[in-house]
This record gives structure tokens, sequence and C-alpha cells, in this order.
């Protein structure tokens, strides 16, 4: 027998991306997003209210990078998502991170947050709170990558939301292999 819940906004997984951008004077500012994920092989979609300090500053540079939250900097991650940039000026600083100017747009990535997706921007409707990301780069710190140069999922220890229980919870343990398991039920 199923439980009803109603219309609710609860899928599992729901990524803890923090997203990343630079205001006018470039100073940095971040913020913590679940709502979002990847619909075509160059973009990137977030559901980003317009009132959001980072939203303001992605609409005047056009750029924003969004960094994967992990075990390590959950802290950090939290505390980007509860206090407001346009309270707290300092906000990033506060959170003990430190930024990175990005070699491919016009806005941070995170050094404590060892993977980020580089976006460019290309559509925000404030009504929706739809913004579409053109990815322009995936960048990884080389201490999460295994010997074959890939991103280790292991080593970099995402964290996903857990909106039901209002709790992050740890990414890594492998249970299976994509495209090749399913096959054994293809006889």
């Amino acid at each position: 027998m199923r439980k009803n819940f109603g219309a609710k906004p609860w899928t599992y997984p729901q990524p803890v991306f923090i997203i990343a951008t630079y205001d006018e004077k470039g100073h940095p500012d971040a913020m913590n997003a679940a709502w979002g994920g990847i619909d075509y092989d160059d973009q990137i979609n977030l559901c980003l209210s317009a009132g959001h300090k980072s939203v303001k500053n992605l609409l005047a540079t056009r750029a924003f990078t969004v960094s994967m939250g992990t075990v390590e900097q959950l802290k950090a991650c939290d505390y980007v998502g509860i206090v407001s940039g346009n309270k707290e000026p300092d906000k990033f600083a506060h959170a003990g991170f430190h930024a990175i100017a990005s070699e491919f747009v016009n806005a941070p990535l995170i050094a404590e947050l060892p993977m980020a997706v580089e976006c460019e921007l290309l559509s925000y409707d404030p009504e929706t709170c739809h913004l579409v990301g053109k990815i322009i780069n995936v960048s990884a710190d080389e201490s999460i990558l295994d010997d074959k140069g890939k991103i280790d999922p292991g080593k970099l220890h995402a964290i996903t939301f857990d909106p039901v229980h209002n709790a992050y919870l740890a990414v890594g343990e492998k249970v299976g292999n994509a495209f090749k398991d399913g096959l054994e039920l293809k006889k």
C-alpha cells in the first residue's frame, strides 16, 4: 500500500548546488540551491528567485559557477543557504570560502569545493524563477580524480538535500554499473 502526500517538491536525490557569482565590483557571493539539474548536454537549469543577491549578480555579469556541496564543507554550504547576501555582504568570506577566478566565465570558483560547472546565462524568467545556463566548462581539483584522471565520486564526497527531513545525505557508494547491469534482463 502507498501513502499519498499530495503535490510536493520531493525527489531523490536533490543536489546541493552552490551558485557563485561576482557583483558589479568583483566581490564574490554564493548561495545554496537544491532545485536544479541537467536537461541538455550543455545546459543546466535552476529554480532561483529573483530576490537573491546571487541572481542579481548573475543577471548583471551573465555568468555563474555551480559547485557541488561536499561533506567536508557542509556547514559552509548550509550557511550560504541560510544567510542572505543582501543583508550580509561578506557572506562568502564568513563561510570560509576563497574565490579563484574562472578561466572561462566571469564568476568565481570556490577553492574549498573541488568540482564546479562554469556557466554563462542563457535565460532567466523572474516570474517562474527558471534559469538556464550554458555549460562552458567543468573543472575539478586533482584531489578528487582517480588514477585515470576522471572525477571520483567517492573522493568528491558530494551531499544531497533530503527535502522530507530537511537533512543532508552523503553520496558516493557504488552499487552497480550503468548501461551494463540491466543487460541481464534483455535476454
